[in-house]
C-alpha cells in the first residue's frame, strides 16, 4: 500500500523504534492516533467498550506486525488500515446481523453511547466525527455487511480514494466500487431525511434550540409536567429505549402514555433531576430519581436528543448502568 509520498518523520522515527525495539517510542508514536482510531472502530462497531478493546489490538496488531511497515504509506494510514482489518476480524465472530430493526423488541443490541470528551481533538477529525458519530448515522451503518461497512467508511467517511481503499481491504478496484455503490443505496433508505448528505459541513456546537429543549425537558421531568413533555415532542417521535426498544416511530402522547403506564411519574418513581450534557456530539438528559428510603438521586437513565425546529424527533434513552465512561455524576 502506498501513498505515493516522501518518508516523513513520523514514519522514519517509527522504522527506527521498530528496528530497535524501542517500545516506548513506538507507544508515543502510536498513541496519538489513538482517539482517532477509536472513533473509527466504534463506527465499525457501534459499541463504546468493544471500539477500545479493538483500539488496543490495534496497538498491539502494529506491534506484532512493526517490521512490515516500511514508510511506503503514512504511519495514520497503516493504523487504520490495521484497526480496519481488526473490527472485521472482529465482526466475523460477533451475530452477523446486530442491528435487526425488523423486530423493534429485538432492540440495538450492540449500540452504546460515545463519550465526546473521547473524540479527536484535532480541528479536522473532530469535524468528521461530528457529522458521522450521530447515533441515526451509527445505526444506519450496521445495517450494511461489515465489509461494505468498511468501504464506506473508509471512502465516503475518511475520503480515502478506491485504490487505497482497495489495498487496505486487500481487495480490487472494481469490488470497492461495487460495495460503495451498495452501501449508499442501504444508507439512504436508513438514514432519516435530515442526514441523507452525511458528508456535510460540521457543527460543533450545540444551538439555541437544542440547548433550550434540553433545559425543557429536564425541567418537565423535575416538575412532573406532562402536559409540557408531550409539548416538546414533535407528534412523529422516533423513539427508543436501549437494550429492551426500538427505534419505533409513535406519537407524543402515545411515548408519554408509554412512560406512566410502566410506572414513571407515579408515586415513588415522581422524584426526578436531571443535568444536561452531550452525547455523540448529540443534545443529551442525564436522568436521576430517587426513589423512597434514599437520600439520593440516582441516574437512571441518558436521553440522547435530536431536535428539529424546537421539538425532539428522535429520543433515544441508555439504561444508565454500566456506563461509568460518560463521566456523569452517578448521583445528585
Amino acid at each position: 500500500m502506498t501513498d505515493a509520498r516522501p518518508l516523513g518523520a513520523d514514519e522514519a522515527t517509527f522504522i527506527a523504534a521498530a528496528r530497535s525495539g524501542d517500545t516506548a517510542r513506538f507507544a508515543l508514536l502510536t498513541e496519538r492516533h489513538r482517539r482517532e482510531l477509536q472513533v473509527h472502530c466504534y463506527r465499525m462497531l457501534a459499541h463504546y467498550e468493544d471500539a477500545q478493546d479493538m483500539t488496543q489490538e490495534t496497538f498491539l496488531r502494529a506491534w506484532n506486525k512493526r517490521e512490515s511497515f516500511k514508510g511506503n504509506a503514512a504511519l495514520r494510514t497503516w493504523l487504520y488500515r490495521i484497526a480496519t482489518n481488526v473490527c472485521l476480524d472482529f465482526l466475523e465472530k460477533r451475530t452477523p446481523v446486530p442491528f435487526d430493526l425488523s423486530d423493534s423488541g429485538s432492540g440495538m443490541r450492540y449500540l452504546q453511547p460515545y463519550p465526546d470528551r473521547m473524540l479527536p481533538e484535532d480541528p479536522q477529525e473532530s469535524a468528521v466525527a461530528r457529522e458521522t458519530i450521530e447515533l441515526a448515522f451509527i445505526v444506519a451503518v450496521q445495517h450494511l455487511p461489515p465489509r461494505q461497512r468498511a468501504v464506506f467508511i473508509l471512502r465516503d467517511v475518511l475520503g480515502w480514494p478506491a485504490s487505497k481503499t482497495a489495498d487496505a481491504l486487500d481487495s480490487t478496484v472494481a469490488s470497492v466500487t461495487s460495495a460503495l455503490q451498495r452501501a449508499r443505496v442501504t444508507m439512504r433508505g436508513q438514514l432519516p431525511d435530515h442526514r441523507l448528505d452525511w458528508r456535510g459541513p460540521a457543527t460543533h456546537e450545540l444551538s439555541d434550540d437544542e440547548r433550550d429543549v434540553v433545559r425543557a425537558y429536564i425541567d418537565a421531568h423535575e416538575r412532573n409536567d406532562l402536559d409540557g413533555l408531550r409539548s416538546l415532542l414533535r407528534d412523529e417521535l422516533r423513539f427508543a429505549m436501549l437494550p429492551e426498544l426500538g427505534p419505533v416511530v409513535m406519537t407524543a402522547e402515545d411515548a408519554v402514555g408509554g412512560w406512566v403506564s410502566g410506572g414513571l411519574f407515579q408515586p415513588g418513581h415522581d422524584d426526578w433531576r436531571g443535568i444536561a450534557t452531550t452525547v455523540n456530539r448529540m443534545p443529551a438528559a442525564a436522568l436521576y430519581l430517587r426513589t423512597p428510603g434514599d437520600p439520593d438521586h440516582r441516574l437512571f437513565a441518558i436521553a440522547v436528543l435530536r431536535v428539529v425546529d424546537g421539538r425532539i424527533a428522535d429520543l433515544t434513552g441508555f439504561e444508565a448502568a454500566g456506563t461509568p465512561w460518560l463521566d456523569v455524576p452517578r448521583t445528585l
